[in-house]
């Protein structure tokens, strides 16, 4: 051991006592090395015959400056956009209805409510199915107001009274600042059509009849 880091002999000690270390030359001079405890070790894997195999070294690819890397998951799939009404099924969206097709068979029940329904109500329904009218040709209306109205004008000509129901109340729901002034003819009409006897029915399908 150099002689560096012992403390000249005590005067008082035998002459065979130890010699006393210096604490602090020691620290200046690095002390001892300790083992360092704080790196990780990986776990150890092994082969079908029981022997150690070495891991393969970690390579981290490093973006150029500037430039963050993209952000994926895989385990996400891509979002899909989809127009849903509120009965819960997608709405396919194919080509415009004319209005014609659409007015016609609402024409037709109404024609047909005339023989029974006061002329006061029928004029108040004919009014607002004119202004649903003026609002389809002046472009305020949306693709899909449009073709859920022709859904219903073909369930009042087939006579199905609860489905062109259903899809009134949809457009209440999901429309209603479209449809507002003139859906309330529309309501009136469907429940006048359920009052209907059956010969008189018959007649929905015959417009002007």
């Amino acid at each position: 051991m150099s002689d560096r880091f012992v403390k000249p002999g005590n005067q008082e000690h035998g002459w065979n006592d130890p010699p006393q270390f210096s604490y602090g030359l020691q620290k200046d001079s690095g002390g001892l090395k300790r083992n360092v405890l704080n790196k990780r070790v990986h776990a150890p894997q092994f082969t079908d015959s029981g022997s150690e195999m070495q891991s393969p070294p970690v390579t981290r690819l490093t973006p150029p400056r500037g430039m963050n890397p993209p952000l994926m998951d895989s385990s996400t799939p891509p979002s899909v956009c989809s127009k849903t009404p509120s009965g819960g099924k997608m709405e396919v969206v194919e080509t415009e209805p004319s209005i014609e097709d659409v007015q016609e068979p609402l024409y037709g029940v109404l024609n047909t409510c005339r023989h029974t329904v006061k002329k006061q109500i029928c004029d108040d329904v004919e009014r607002r199915l004119k202004l649903f009218e003026d609002m389809w040709r002046s472009g305020n209306l949306s693709p899909l107001v449009k073709h859920r109205m022709h859904r219903l004008s073909q369930d009042l000509k087939r006579k199905n009274w609860d489905a062109a129901d259903e899809i009134h109340r949809g457009l209440m729901v999901d429309h209603v600042a479209e449809v507002s002034q003139w859906m309330v003819g529309v309501k009136r009409l469907i429940a006048e059509a359920r009052s209907l006897n059956p010969e008189q029915i018959n007649n929905c399908t015959n417009p002007g009849s």
